[in-house]
Formats: C-alpha cells, sequence, structure tokens
C-alpha cells in the first residue's frame, strides 16, 4: 500500500487459498520471505458486491426477511466452501440415529444405554417407520415428504442440505448434550 501497489487487509484463511490456487502465487506468512519465485500473476482483479434492498408491509415482516436472506446467503457461502450435500427432509439425521444405534451394540452395560438414547430411538412413531424405511431399503435418502409428491425418496425429489450445515447442527446437539450431561454428574438426586 505505501507503493501504491493494490493490497486487501484481513483476508480469511479459505479465501487466501483460494487466491493462491487462481493466481499460482504462494501463501507467505512473514513479508521478510517474499520472492519473486512465490508471487502469482492475475491478469484482471474484481471486486463485487451487490446491494440487497428489503421492502415489506412492517418491521417484523422485514425483519424475517433479513434473517432468511442471511441464510440463503449462508448455504450459498458452505457450497462454496464445500460442494458436498448430504439429502435433506430429516433423512440424514435418520441415517446417523441407525448408525448411532447399530455402534452402541459395540459398547457394553451403561455407555449402550447413553448411546442408543442419543440415536433418539423412542422418537415419533412416522420417524420410526421412516428409520424402519432407510434399514430395510437401504436407502439413506428416506426423509420426510414435506412436498406431498408420493415419494419419501429426497434424492427422488432434489431435497439437499449442505454437509458443512448439516454437521454443525450435529455438532452443535452433541455439545448440548455433553453440556446437560455435566450438569447431571455436578447436581444429582442426593443433593436436595
Amino acid at each position: 500500500m505505501h507503493r501504491n501497489l493494490p493490497a486487501v487487509r484481513w483476508v480469511g484463511g479459505v479465501e487466501l487459498e483460494l487466491i493462491a490456487i487462481a493466481t499460482g502465487g504462494r501463501i507467505v506468512p512473514r513479508f521478510q520471505e517474499l520472492s519473486p519465485e512465490k508471487l502469482g500473476k492475475a491478469g484482471i482483479v474484481r471486486e463485487k458486491a451487490v446491494t440487497i434492498f428489503i421492502r415489506g408491509g412492517n418491521k417484523m415482516m422485514i425483519e424475517e426477511t433479513k434473517r432468511s436472506l442471511h441464510d440463503a446467503l449462508c448455504v450459498a457461502r458452505n457450497l462454496i466452501r464445500n460442494k458436498s450435500i448430504v439429502y435433506g427432509g430429516g433423512s440424514a439425521e435418520i441415517s446417523c440415529s441407525v448408525a448411532v444405534e447399530a455402534a452402541a451394540d459395540r459398547y457394553p452395560g451403561v455407555e449402550q444405554y447413553a448411546i442408543s438414547k442419543i440415536s433418539a430411538s423412542e422418537g415419533i412413531v412416522f420417524l420410526q417407520t421412516l428409520k424402519y424405511m432407510q434399514v430395510k431399503e437401504s436407502n439413506p435418502h428416506c426423509g420426510i415428504d414435506c412436498n406431498d409428491v408420493g415419494t419419501n425418496d429426497m434424492k427422488e425429489q432434489d431435497v439437499f442440505e449442505s454437509l458443512i450445515g448439516k454437521q454443525q447442527q450435529i455438532l452443535l446437539a452433541t455439545q448440548v448434550v455433553k453440556m446437560i450431561l455435566k450438569i447431571d454428574d455436578v447436581i444429582s438426586p442426593s443433593d436436595f
């Protein structure tokens, strides 16, 4: 910047890697390590900005639209970072539940009970039916037919979610369960 060269501050790690790939350059942690062979090349550098104007009947509608738009942009960002998807309609969660339930059998005693409870084995009857369908048909894409098209196969319906988003949901749910289990360790019924 001091020598009137184009510069950008605070580039994230993923973006930095993409720039390095696009330009053929190498990521250099310190300015002192910079050398001509580590520099990349770019014909044109463009920055794209978009303004979205939201109008609504009342403030609540505008705020809800803003939240929905933010969620949609996050999904698009996640798909740019990682193109992997999982099928929606609850099929990924049910498939994980089936796998956790099967893994629970490998643990003896109380651990087996705790693991099988994480799989939500006592869930709603409809979810139990879908879980049965996944196991019987060996089809991990069976989910809830919210579009009412007559099939529970989310692959056929093109209902999917980003893998990153699903991983974050499961990670958060697992952290909440761990926090609850810690509370049970700290506060026991004998304390009352």
